[in-house]
């Protein structure tokens, strides 16, 4: 069996059969009453008795023929043609009823003024051409519209729900609540924090001791400690041999010791510490002795003004390894530039246990001084 697409296009295409419309026929209509009665043979009248009771003759309506045409009794029903489109003014016979024309100017299909009056309203239903497809597309087509006599015809509501119940609105999208900060959280993280600085302060301290820093600078400052009778203690003798290092290997031109006496003292830090340097060689006018101060405040303090009368503003501190970074923070709250070389040797270095100690007690005082800037009165035994 072969197809009409079966490539070969031998086979001829046959033209689809479409019903005929019923606009194609014309509109017959018949009236009794513009008819004449036929006369009835009398045989057929007097023997049958078809016509009734009150004489009314049989009626015979026949399809005229040609040659019938001029026979009153018959009448050709015709369409009119496109020369006389309304027939016949005084033919009663025959009606025509034309289908409005769409090119003519009543859109809405309404009856013409001439319409007969019980002439039925015809609907005309327009559907836009498709939207063309490509780069230059138009606009997009829109929906059929039902047109009429007064405009175009409303689209009809959406039918209800079933059950008669409204629909329920589209649920809005639930927002997460954001959670209160909890109490407790902040507690912990407060003890957290209060658990980790004195740590984090104690490494602190351990790092700085560890550090020699031997850059150029004005003055080399030696912080004072024990003396006894003019005689240095070991710890503060340590210190004295570091800043003659220091000073030998240039570091700086002038030496500063710096501290007071206790009470029953005959003599001060500062000139115990003088003394025992020029003992060793340093010129006696490059050693200045500041003879106050009895922490490491009152030093620091004294010292400033030996620094601002003279316009230096960089020094080196000399000290125990664990006391560099609370000499060094409050230099530089006195605006002094300060490096910290401390001293390697002495009893304040030799015993583990001792360095323990030292860098505990050296983490508690630097918080005593940020709190309430002021020296502890923790004493350590410099023998």
């Amino acid at each position: 069996m072969r197809t009409a697409n079966d490539g070969r296009g031998d086979e001829p295409w046959e033209e689809p059969v479409t019903a005929p419309s019923s606009d194609d026929e014309s509109t017959r209509v018949f009236s009794r009453d513009d008819f004449t009665a036929v006369p009835a043979p009398p045989a057929e009248a007097a023997g049958d008795g078809v016509g009734g009771a009150d004489g009314e003759a049989t009626r015979e309506f026949t399809r005229a023929g040609p040659a019938a045409s001029g026979d009153p009794a018959t009448r050709e029903f015709a369409r009119p043609g496109p020369s006389d489109p309304g027939g016949a003014p005084d033919d009663g016979g025959t009606r025509a009823f034309d289908r409005p024309d769409p090119a003519s100017d009543d859109l809405h299909g309404a009856p013409a003024e001439d319409a007969p009056a019980g002439a039925a309203f015809t609907r005309r239903f327009v559907r836009d051409r498709p939207r063309p497809r490509g780069p230059g597309r138009s606009a997009p087509a829109a929906e059929p519209s039902v047109e009429g006599p007064d405009g175009p015809f409303d689209e009809e509501p959406p039918p209800p729900p079933r059950g008669g119940r409204p629909a329920r609105p589209a649920p809005r999208p639930r927002r997460r609540k954001r959670r209160p900060v909890r109490l407790r959280w902040i507690v912990t993280l407060l003890l957290l924090v209060a658990l980790a600085v004195p740590p984090g302060t104690w490494g602190w301290v351990w790092y700085t001791a560890r550090q020699d820093d031997r850059v150029a600078s004005d003055a080399i400052v030696v912080l004072g400690a024990s003396q006894y009778n003019g005689v240095p203690s070991p710890v503060f003798e340590a210190r004295l041999r570091h800043a003659q290092v220091l000073y030998l290997e240039g570091v700086a031109p002038v030496i500063v010791t710096v501290g007071g006496k206790q009470p029953g003292d005959n003599f001060t830090e500062a000139a115990a510490g003088k003394n025992w340097l020029v003992e060793v060689g340093i010129p006696a006018d490059q050693i200045i002795a500041v003879e106050e101060g009895r922490d490491t405040l009152q030093s620091i303090g004294a010292v400033s003004l030996v620094f601002e009368d003279r316009a230096w503003e960089t020094a080196v501190l000399v000290s125990d390894p664990w006391h560099s970074l609370r000499s060094k923070r409050m230099a530089a709250d006195f605006g002094i530039e300060a490096g910290t070389s401390p001293s390697r040797s002495g009893p304040a270095v030799i015993e583990r246990r001792t360095q323990l100690w030292y860098i505990t007690r050296e983490t508690a005082s630097l918080w005593y001084y940020w709190i309430f800037n002021d020296s502890s009165d923790i004493r350590v035994n410099a023998a």
